[in-house]
């Protein structure tokens, strides 16, 4: 096979040491040169100079969790460097030993057989950071609602099916004045806000109950830690802001279109970026995202059509997203959920519209445009005779005699 990089290198990464194997492509064949190093900072600069000595142009490594980042981080800026997926470059079946996965990925290396994987800039790679910990910050506030309503349910306080939102205006209300020891269900209904609809008298029924002093300090305990993840919550808002920098324009620009706020729209930067160079076509970025059908057949048959993982950060967020876009009336977005799912169902309709979310994404991205829709009628105009046909069917299947006559 033919050699792209005669000087390369390939990386083993673990936890505490890295393997190293170079790879120097001579007439006569190719020699390799295999060494060990540390994964602290000085180790690290170490490998980084023994890999300038031997030459070296190409360096690839394993995404192997987070420990390939720091050595990524020291390398960056010398070589050229190539992050590939470990499940694309599993070594042969019973020669498995740390050697020889630095050998093995050096061998794909030179002969140009490793994909890379995105890795973003590192200013990008900050607003990410930001964002996933702030989608699991709020994942750690759904769980402290959810104990707080097992609380209030040990205790027969049917607050959840009268208030939507027990940590809201009304129901924040009602917690405090539970933990201060208040218990008197009148006084307790004083407290709901007057935008709630429930009657009072059933109001009063569901905060008839019996609260223990272990209910007001379980009640307390997760009031408190709620308390704590908003102001984090509000403290990674701010510092978000400053990680965006330039990219907050272009953040801004993804709002225009239906579904995306602000929050969705630092998802897509920090998980892309706005360099839309580095994805071919758009196509080739909603296959990154695992947000279309697989390819796979054999013998002439389709095997499977399920989504891959993709980029789960980026997937779900899109997926959320597309929920919210299809419940605005006379959109695109809506008409093609509806028009999927009558033939698909309502979960491949709705992946349906969180790839069509990320392809005009990345047409706004690329171009720096805002989101132009196309109209509820869009997919009728598109083929009005097929439309006319399918719908003149469905009358003369239901029993009228149907003549078309265009409009004057």
């Amino acid at each position: 096979m033919e050699v792209l990089y005669e000087h390369c290198a390939g990386l083993d990464v673990h936890k505490d040491s890295v393997v190293a194997c170079v790879r120097i492509a001579e007439p006569g064949g190719a020699t390799s040169e295999v060494r060990s190093f540390g994964t602290t900072t000085s180790e690290l600069l170490k490998l980084s100079d023994w890999l300038e000595e031997r030459g070296c142009t190409h360096v690839a490594l394993e995404a192997t969790g987070v420990y390939w980042k720091p050595v990524w981080h020291i390398l960056e800026g010398n070589v050229e460097l190539l992050l590939a997926n470990a499940a694309h470059i599993r070594n042969v079946p019973g020669r498995k030993t740390d050697v020889n996965d630095a050998t093995w990925i050096a061998d794909l290396l030179a002969h140009g057989l490793l994909r890379g994987s995105f890795v973003p800039p590192p200013g990008i790679q900050e607003v990410r950071d930001l964002t996933r910990t702030r989608k699991q910050l709020m994942r750690e506030l759904a769980q402290h609602t959810l104990r707080i309503q097992k609380t209030l349910e040990d205790a027969n306080i049917k607050l959840t099916g009268t208030i939507s939102d027990v940590l809201g205006l009304s129901g924040r209300a009602i917690l405090d004045a539970l933990v201060a020891g208040e218990t008197d269900p009148e006084r307790l209904a004083e407290l709901v806000h007057r935008g709630i609809r429930a009657p009072r008298a059933k109001l009063v029924e569901a905060l008839r109950g019996r609260v223990t002093a272990h209910h007001r300090f379980l009640l307390s305990l997760h009031l408190g830690q709620v308390d704590a993840i908003r102001a984090a919550v509000a403290r990674l808002d701010e510092q978000l802001g400053k990680a965006l920098g330039e990219a907050s324009r272009m953040a801004e620009l993804l709002t225009t279109m239906p579904g995306v706020a602000d929050v969705v729209a630092h998802v897509i930067v920090g998980e892309i970026g706005t360099d839309m160079t580095r994805f071919p076509s758009a196509a080739h970025l909603v296959s990154w995202a695992g947000l279309c059908p697989r390819s796979d057949q054999s013998a002439g048959k389709r095997r499977s059509t399920r989504i891959r993982h993709g980029a789960p950060w980026l997937k779900t967020t899109l997926v959320q997203a597309a929920w919210a876009a299809v419940r605005k009336r006379d959109s695109y977005h809506r008409a093609q959920f509806l028009r999927l799912k009558a033939r698909r169902g309502p979960g491949k309709a709705i992946v349906a519209v969180a790839a069509s979310m990320l392809t005009a994404a990345y047409h706004m991205l690329r171009d720096g445009a805002e989101f132009h829709e196309l109209g509820g009628n869009y997919f009728n105009q598109l083929n009005r005779d097929a439309a006319a046909r399918r719908l003149t069917r469905r009358l003369e299947q239901l029993g009228f005699a149907v003549e078309l006559r265009p409009a004057a």
